[in-house]
């Protein structure tokens, strides 16, 4: 059999890039790398996304790429894991043409291990400030991260999806909590339970957690995989 003839064009360089979501000192925070400052490297010493190129000998597809890259940024195997979309141009790195395919992970802070791995100088938690966070972020990053965060917070209006930033045991005032951060305004208390509990996407563990004030029922979700989605999102209760 003959060997098919090599492409007549050029291939852009292709990555994965993973926006590492946690609950951390009661904020959202996203987990950063820093650039290598070594010669010939782009945005040296900048904070960037964790991420990698996709490797054709280890990955069977772009999924399998964000697995391996989360993995090795976080010790975590199989996190709730959400392909974002992807991005490419002719500017955005300065060594070619690149595309790049971003995902979301949400991740209890209690289950990462991070660690410095690759070429990587150093990691660090930031903050999520609005859209984005403090520093400045190598390649087009800061457009990255705030295209992540606007699918989380429209997610959180009606899904269970901010359940998967808490351990699996967990009180309905954490879940609210969590909630809460992730849009940044307040839910109204028993209204949110009532959904909540109605969804069926809770089980009562028939235990309680000491909180300080009363002890409170623990929960964890039904469903360990995919979402759970709401006939009305909470923006909507909130403009009736």
């Amino acid at each position: 059999m003959m060997k098919p003839a090599a492409p007549a064009f050029g291939r852009p360089l292709t990555t994965v890039d993973v926006v590492i979501l946690t609950i951390r000192a009661g904020a959202l925070q996203v987990l950063l790398v820093q650039r290598p400052r070594q010669p010939g490297e782009p945005f040296p010493g900048q904070w960037a996304l964790p991420g990698g190129f996709v490797d054709i000998e280890r990955d069977q597809d772009l999924q399998g790429c964000a697995l391996r890259k989360l993995a090795e940024k976080t010790g975590v195997d199989s996190p709730y894991l959400e392909q974002v979309g992807s991005w490419g141009s002719a500017t955005r790195d300065p060594r070619g043409w690149s595309t790049t395919h971003v995902y979301m992970a949400l991740l209890a802070d209690a289950t990462l291990a991070p660690q410095k791995g690759g070429n990587a100088a150093d990691l660090r938690w930031a903050p999520v400030e609005g859209d984005g966070v403090s520093v400045p972020l190598a390649f087009d990053h800061a457009d990255l991260l705030g295209a992540a965060l606007g699918r989380v917070r429209g997610k959180t209006e009606y899904t269970s999806l901010p359940a998967h930033l808490l351990p699996p045991d967990f009180t309905l005032g954490e879940l609210q909590h969590v909630y809460e951060l992730v849009l940044g305004r307040p839910l109204e208390k028993k209204a949110f339970r009532t959904r909540m509990l109605a969804a069926g996407l809770l089980e009562e563990l028939g235990t309680q957690k000491d909180t300080g004030r009363r002890p409170a029922s623990l929960y964890r979700l039904r469903e360990q995989s995919g979402l759970v989605y709401f006939t009305r999102s909470f923006e909507q209760r909130e403009r009736a």
